[in-house]
């Protein structure tokens, strides 16, 4: 009986391969890196904001860090120079308000879409409800409050979409052991999105400092109050307040000890801000160029 002789691979089809593995990859990166640069943005108050569909952004949504940029935010980002930084790590900034929506349409370049963080969490799951490569962490809440949101979640959607759940101690982001703790408990969970709703601007913060850590977790959404909503533990505005633009009144009668300086005090210098803006893009418009001599 005759043997076959396998024939011990050519060392240069390795390093051909291998060639044609990295520049596939590096194409692959640049190809996205385009398409970010592509993105249409509209800026408000020195911040750019995605300008995309509903649609858009979760057929794109592949992987990376989503942010909701709403008054406050904008406010914040004026002089915290750290919420400055981790805004930058942003793959996606999307707009968290109405408010912000008809600032756009104030300065000619109207946003599509309101996308806030409470809606996030819930479109995203419905629209990966029989995707079974989503699985999700959530993060955040008093005690009890994320593991209630994943109860109800899980029965909503159908299926486990979300697989952990944990409710960080109060201040948790100023102990390093803890927040070791909870990277490790993300790892161990297999999850590839992580879900974080502690206020900003801490969530934020802590997605910035600490994703590198989760090389499992594909996506990390800033979601704010999602997981009280999600649980029932607080009520959400009726719609309409939010399509006119004042579901921050909503929430403001729901805790007036907790959020009456946000909303009353810090952000109301946005309104003026935002007029000085108009106003420096109306004097641009005026302009004549310089008669060449």
């Amino acid at each position: 009986m005759s043997q076959k002789v396998l024939q011990r691979p050519d060392p240069s089809e390795y390093k051909r391969l291998f060639r044609v593995a990295v520049l596939t990859s590096t194409a692959a990166g640049m190809l996205e890196r385009q398409r970010a640069r592509l993105r249409e943005r509209v800026e408000i108050l020195g911040v750019e904001i995605d300008n995309v569909s509903q649609r858009q952004f979760l057929t794109e949504l592949k992987k990376g860090v989503i942010f909701t940029p709403n008054v406050d935010h904008l406010m914040k980002l004026q002089e915290d120079t750290a919420f400055q930084e981790a805004y930058r790590q942003a793959d996606y900034k999307v707009c968290d308000s109405q408010i912000l929506m008809y600032a756009s349409k104030l300065l000619g370049k109207p946003l599509k879409a309101k996308i806030s963080g409470s809606d996030l969490l819930p479109i995203f799951c419905e629209y990966h409800r029989d995707n079974p490569d989503i699985t999700i962490f959530l993060l955040g809440g008093a005690e009890g409050v994320a593991k209630q949101a994943q109860l109800n979640m899980n029965a909503k959607f159908g299926r486990d979409i979300v697989i952990a759940a944990h409710s960080p101690s109060f201040g948790f982001e100023k102990d390093e052991a803890e927040c070791q703790a909870i990277i490790d408990i993300v790892n161990a969970s297999g999850a590839t999105v992580l879900a974080v709703g502690v206020g900003a601007p801490k969530q934020e913060l802590w997605i910035a400092k600490y994703r590198e850590q989760m090389p499992g977790v594909k996506i990390f959404m800033a979601i704010g109050a999602a997981l009280d909503f999600e649980a029932g533990n607080k009520p959400r505005a009726p719609r309409f307040w939010s399509d006119l633009g004042i579901e921050w009144l909503y929430r403001l009668m729901s805790e007036p000890g907790r959020l009456w300086r946000r909303y009353l005090m810090d952000d109301l210098p946005f309104f003026g801000l935002l007029l000085k803006q108009k106003l420096q893009q109306f004097s641009k418009r005026q302009e004549k160029p310089k008669r060449r001599l």
